[in-house]
């Protein structure tokens, strides 16, 4: 056997779900069935490229890694060229063009609930002294720009830079769509942009459409003061260099 291509690397590993990686199988095991199936049927769906599925045996699904490299990482300057991240803003507006899916994902939930979480949240992280208050304070009010109407489409739900793969200036693949549904786009377009701030006329260029970059900025503030506590229980660090502590000073 080939020991370098069947090592076992962990790619991710908490609580909820792990992902290895086993030469170019990766394996996914997650505790909530539901995630697993979802993911499985947004890929048979979607316009975009996304991971062949090997098998699917619950908690269990196998894919087959996707060529090319991530177009980013949080926390890391980018090496992708202007066009491929151009080119992942044009498969993010191919996606919310498809029809809708019948699930509602995570980029779905109502303002209303949405407030209320962000607030315990805020509450959480001032009354432990994670953050100052005036840092939260502000970007708490930066977050209400995205409490606002919006028609659904199918969105990703967690759109992060290390989802979309590239190869040379074309997008190669997509991957992770347990959390994807109806959705508001401008989520997804916040979560590829989050600490690549530099790179957001890019993406807005390649989607094609006018969007409203303060309800952008609403999402950075939203989905760094909501994720916080989660990652840091959760064994990652929030406050690395060009992550979700670094977002939310970058609004003061």
């Amino acid at each position: 056997m080939d020991e370098v291509n069947d090592a076992v690397k962990v790619v991710v590993a908490h609580s909820e779900r792990a992902t290895l990686r086993v030469g170019d199988v990766f394996l996914k095991v997650d505790a909530d069935r539901a995630r697993i199936d979802a993911e499985v049927e947004a890929m048979a769906l979607v316009p975009v490229p996304t991971p062949e599925v090997l098998w699917h045996k619950p908690p269990v699904l196998a894919l087959a890694a996707v060529p090319g490299t991530a177009l980013g990482r949080l926390g890391e300057p980018s090496t992708a060229s202007p066009a491929a991240w151009a080119a992942a803003g044009a498969a993010v507006r191919r996606l919310h063009d498809a029809p809708l899916p019948p699930r509602v994902g995570r980029a779905g939930r109502g303002s209303d609930e949405l407030a209320a979480d962000l607030d315990v949240e805020c509450g959480w992280l001032v009354t432990n002294g994670v953050l100052p208050a005036d840092l939260v304070a502000r970007n708490r009010e930066v977050a209400e720009a995205a409490f606002r109407p919006w028609t659904p489409v199918f969105t990703h739900g967690d759109l992060q830079v290390d989802h979309v793969f590239v190869d040379g200036d074309g997008i190669a693949g997509i991957i992770d769509w347990s959390e994807a549904g109806q959705g508001d786009a401008l989520y997804d377009l916040a979560t590829l942009t989050l600490g690549h701030e530099e790179h957001l006329g890019e993406v807005v260029a390649g989607y094609g459409t006018d969007v409203d970059l303060d309800v952008i900025r609403a999402w950075w503030s939203l989905r760094s003061l909501s994720n916080i506590r989660w990652l840091v229980e959760h064994g990652f660090d929030p406050f690395a260099p060009g992550c979700e502590v670094d977002a939310l000073r970058s609004r003061m």
